[in-house]
């Protein structure tokens, strides 16, 4: 079976690496799975850092190695929470014998048995012993039990062994473990699709990133957005059956699949291309853009040269981006974002009722765990009066869930019976 690689979202996998002479195989799974596009993270235990070392996965996934469970650099010491969090899949591969009866019986001795209990995400366990220790009741009872608590157990190969014998234990190959878990994202991602299919017809714009502002021919003004959030907008409205056009300001961030993206710098350009949509017969306008609120008066025609402890610089207003489109006779369904430092869901009720938008999502970008550069969020979603709708938080997720959930709460209101004017 073939698979489109390119449709498959930004995935993170923790490769949890226990002992067994299979631990080799686990460096080619890395390249693996890095060469499909997901992000890779291992964990080793003490016995599989006697067969194989950690910089050698340090070396293939381009991340630290994961091996001790208090770890003095991670966030609070609590390694293996971080991991459970950044994880959409925990893969154990090779699992032993060993492993499996700690999973099953519920121990925390370690960091892998530790991150075990913490994730919420599936957990795959991809077998390797010798052909008797898995033909062993034990090992047949710890596998029930952890089938009965939703992990998906991938069955060995049979073949000849380390040991000598001959029989089933065989950790599979990298190749078709990285086409299991490929085929399971793919399959995902259609679940989500027939799930939010709801904007099938719909072209959605979705502005993301920061704007700079001219001061002369080397130096702008900015702020420290990265375009993430909107990005996952983008790809979660286009799962969603919609045509997207994504208007990006200055990000390093690659184009999501299927949807047409329109590079601008500054705020007015960004306002341009945004009023060029209207005409386009844009449904839903989604501003997470960080749009400058000032820009320079008079932008320098020649690079500004030190002269004195003081530079004064003259700053004008910026044209408020989402206020002006929600303003147009052809008005398209409005979803705003506010990110605050402080009173969060009072500016952004504020801005909600001001503004004349439909839907804002707000979220405290002070917390260092959702900011701008986080790769999670949390974010509260206020509607405007007419939808009768309640306020929804939304816990904290990889900004693909919240993406997800965002786009839930947008059909939702469309969807929604308005009170007539």
């Amino acid at each position: 079976m073939s698979f489109d690689l390119s449709v498959i979202p930004n995935k993170n996998i923790v490769l949890a690496v226990t002992g067994g002479i299979a631990a080799y195989k686990s460096a080619i799974l890395v390249r693996r799975l890095k060469d499909v596009g997901f992000n890779v993270r291992v964990v080793m235990t003490q016995g599989a850092q006697a067969f194989i070392t950690p910089l050698t996965f340090q070396a293939l996934s381009g991340n630290p190695v994961h091996t001790e469970l208090l770890n003095p650099e991670a966030e609070a010491g609590m390694g293996h929470i971080e991991l459970a969090r950044w994880a959409d899949l925990l893969l154990v591969a090779p699992a032993s014998c060993n492993t499996l009866a700690k999973f099953a019986a519920g121990l925390a001795d370690d960091l892998l048995s530790t991150l075990y209990l913490a994730t919420k995400s599936p957990v795959w366990v991809a077998p390797a012993m010798n052909q008797q220790m898995w033909a062993a009741k034990a090992t047949q009872r710890n596998l029930n039990t952890l089938v009965q608590d939703g992990v998906h157990v991938i069955m060995p190969d049979a073949g000849s062994q380390a040991c000598g014998d001959v029989g089933l234990g065989r950790m599979p190959e990298p190749e078709d473990l990285a086409r299991q878990v490929t085929e399971y994202f793919h399959k995902a991602q259609r679940a989500i699709a027939e799930k939010f299919g709801m904007l099938a017809g719909k072209h959605v714009v979705v502005t993301a990133g920061p704007t700079r502002e001219a001061m002369d021919p080397v130096r702008y003004i900015s702020n420290h957005s990265t375009g993430k959030m909107g990005f996952a907008l983008a790809a979660a409205c286009y799962a969603a059956g919609a045509k997207v056009t994504l208007i990006a300001g200055p990000v390093s961030l690659d184009t999501p699949n299927g949807v047409r993206r329109m590079n601008v710098s500054s705020a007015v350009q960004m306002l341009d291309i945004s009023m060029q949509m209207l005409d386009e017969g844009c449904d839903i306008f989604i501003a997470t853009a960080a749009v400058a609120d000032y820009r320079v008066a008079e932008v320098a025609e020649h690079k500004i040269k030190k002269a004195g402890d003081e530079l004064n610089v003259s700053l004008i207003k910026n044209p408020d981006i989402v206020a002006t489109i929600a303003q147009q006779q052809k008005r398209p369904f409005m979803v705003g974002f506010a990110a605050e430092t402080r009173n969060v869901e009072e500016y952004a009720a504020g801005k909600l009722v001001a503004k004349k938008l439909d839907m804002i999502a707000c979220n405290d970008v002070s917390r260092a765990d959702i900011g701008f550069a986080s790769d999670e969020n949390a974010m509260i979603v206020f509607f405007a009066e007419q939808y009768h709708m309640q306020k929804r938080d939304l816990e904290k997720a990889s900004k693909q869930e919240i993406a997800q959930q965002l786009v839930e709460a947008i059909h939702d209101a469309l969807h929604h019976e308005i009170e007539p004017v």
